[in-house]
Parts: C-alpha cells; structure tokens; sequence
C-alpha cells in the first residue's frame, strides 16, 4: 500500500510541471486584457498594448528580484537608442505585493527609470501571461501579437532582446 501512495505521489508531482506554459506557448497570442494600474493609480486594460504599430517590450519584475533590476538597469542604459531607431515601447511590470509595492517608487526614482511601470499587485497580469517566475520578458509586435518570450537574465540578455526587436523594424 505504501509503495501505491508513493508511486501515487510521484507521478502526480511529475505530471505537475508538464502544463507550465514554455516561452514558445505564447508566441503568436493577443496580450490577454486584464485590468491593472499604472504608477499613479490610474487603471490600465493590458489588451490595448501592441495597439499602436510599433513593437512593445513587456518586463515582469519585483523590487526584491536582484536580476529583474540587473536587466532594467541593462535595458535602460540602451533604452533611447532603442526607441530612436526602432520606436519600441519598454513597459515594467511590477509584481510586488501590498507588502512590497511601497519601495517601487522609490526605487525608480534612484534608478531614473524612464519608461512606464505598471503594478500588478494582484498578479493577475502575471497569471494571465503565463509568468512563473520573474524576470519574464514579452516582445509585442505592432499588431499586439507576442512574438519573443525570454525567463530570467544574464548579462547580454538585453543584446537577444535588440536583435528580436530589430527583425519587427518596417
């Protein structure tokens, strides 16, 4: 019996992780809509982004997350270059909770972070993306459709990141 429950137990936690979404899931899917806030409060339906014909850059992150901010910083420093001759849009999604979500303003603020921050206090962003673990960053194309899904960073990353933003360039 005890061998059962054991096998039992074991197959139900392997077959656990077969229906995480990998990065080439959502490739080609609309930005699902859900209603979050940006910085000042003022709400915002995910579903429009994309809409504008130019690629959009979607970054989960958290305040206690040490690559989150490893990568933003990374994106920030080419961010201008970026937008001059692509026109791309760099969105930071933050996932810190009501316990955490004071130290994001602050922490932007030191950063000089000057692309948009959104809150996703909730996480329902987050679950609807399919983001297990942060950092998580989207490319959008022009149409709203996700064209490039990268987890976690390392340096160079952001490098990746330009060459896919490159390829949507018109």
């Amino acid at each position: 019996m005890k061998n059962v429950l054991f096998l039992a137990a074991l197959f139900l936690t392997s077959t656990a992780f077969v229906f995480i979404p990998s990065d080439d899931d959502q490739r080609g899917k609309s930005v699902p809509s859900v209603k979050i806030t940006d910085l000042n409060n003022k709400p915002i339906n995910t579903a429009e982004l994309g809409n504008e014909g130019k690629p959009v850059i979607i970054s989960f992150w958290a305040t206690w997350c040490s690559p989150c901010k490893r990568e933003l910083n990374a994106i920030h420093e080419l961010y201008d270059e970026w937008q001059e001759e692509t026109g791309v849009k760099l969105i930071a999604v933050s996932i810190d909770d009501e316990r955490t979500k004071s130290r994001v303003k602050p922490y932007i603020n030191s950063s000089g972070w000057e692309f948009d921050i959104w809150m996703d206090t909730n996480h329902d962003f987050k679950r609807a993306m399919g983001v297990n673990n942060v950092p998580h960053t989207f490319l959008i194309d022009g149409d709203g459709k996700i064209v490039y899904s990268h987890n976690n960073y390392a340096p160079g990353d952001e490098h990746k990141l330009y060459k896919e933003i490159l390829k949507l360039k018109k």
